[in-house]
């Protein structure tokens, strides 16, 4: 089950209180104030696991609550600390304040960690408070409370190249061909009902991340067919790759559609770097095989068929081209 929205509370322990006491001796009368500090309250702390690709298993757990810390006793005895609660996330987790509706965290490298509600500070005990004034103090200090808040967690996957295109154009097929992977496919539409990554092998030990949504309708921007529920996860990837089919009576007008509904959705896709790729040659006779379009925008166009993996190679290095010069500009 792919699950990449999730609202969950939390709530970091109290710290403990600090401890009124003083030191009971034989022969000694007037023992000084001995009284320990209370223990930090757990904080609740976010992590990635790169394990995780999907937040399913907040849909069975809503609920995180730190360790309360302990409070201090006589003989400067100080409290134990609350246990922190520690909350793996998929690698992409965009973590929000329900409340204030800031982003807290995007938790997209590896090492990423938030200390989303932090834990209450113990109380200090009467031994702080001792002075040459006030030589038995009864004064201590109570334990910090901990936070509470709602947050909001929303995966958007991390990939190099995402296909788009209109349910059944071969997007599927494609990732199966150039990757492990084994998403569903059938000669129907929508059966790609969660998105796909599959790691694209190419050189001598390199790789890219390609990544398959569901396919794109018109109206995708306001929700129709899968809509914005997948749209988002192509937000981060770095090259888009459309897959139009051969055989449409309109691949220029089919990918006009495509980007328009892009454009709705996100400013930003439109200006990633993409390529465009008519499918499904493989239906034409020889010498049949159809003439790529001239694209009214200039987008370079590739003719493949994912069955018998005519120009799939040349695809492949194609887009391990592009992801390489992007990487070398940011870096």
């Amino acid at each position: 089950m792919f699950i990449d929205e999730a609202r969950i509370e939390i709530q970091s322990g109290g710290g403990g209180n600090g401890c009124v006491s003083f030191r009971r001796e034989k022969f000694v009368p007037r023992g000084g104030p001995d009284g320990g500090d209370g223990g930090d309250g757990g904080s609740v702390v976010f992590i990635v696991d790169t394990n995780l690709t999907t937040l399913v298993d907040f849909k069975y757990r809503q609920h995180f609550r730190a360790g309360k810390g302990q409070n201090g006793q006589g003989g400067q005895k100080h409290g134990a600390n609350g246990e922190d609660v520690v909350v793996p996330v998929p690698l992409g987790t965009i973590i929000r304040d329900e409340d204030s509706g800031l982003v807290l965290a995007d938790m997209s490298v590896a090492e990423d960690k938030l200390v989303a509600a932090q834990g209450g500070r113990g109380g200090r005990g009467n031994v702080h408070f001792k002075s040459a004034t006030n030589q038995a103090p009864r004064r201590s200090d109570p334990g910090g409370e901990g936070e509470a808040r709602i947050l909001l967690l929303e995966l958007k996957l991390l990939a190099d190249v995402g296909l788009v295109g209109y349910p059944n154009a071969g997007k599927s097929t494609l990732l199966s061909r150039v990757s492990a992977a084994h998403p569903k496919i059938a000669g129907y539409p929508f059966t790609t009902l969660q998105p796909n990554l599959g790691i694209v092998s190419y050189g001598k030990m390199k790789s890219f991340v390609m990544a398959d949504i569901p396919g794109i309708i018109e109206g995708a921007h306001e929700g129709k067919g899968l809509g914005i529920q997948f749209l988002k996860h192509i937000e981060r990837t770095k090259v888009l790759l459309f897959l139009v089919e051969s055989t449409s009576e309109d691949p220029v007008g089919d990918y006009r559609k495509l980007m328009s509904e892009l454009a709705q959705f996100s400013a930003k896709l439109i200006e990633k770097p993409r390529l465009v790729a008519l499918t499904k040659t493989d239906v034409f006779q020889a010498g049949e095989k159809p003439v790529a379009p001239v694209f009214d925008d200039g987008v370079d166009v590739m003719t493949i068929s994912s069955v018998n993996g005519d120009g799939i190679d040349g695809l492949v290095y194609r887009l391990a081209s592009t992801v390489e010069s992007l990487s070398s500009i940011r870096e």
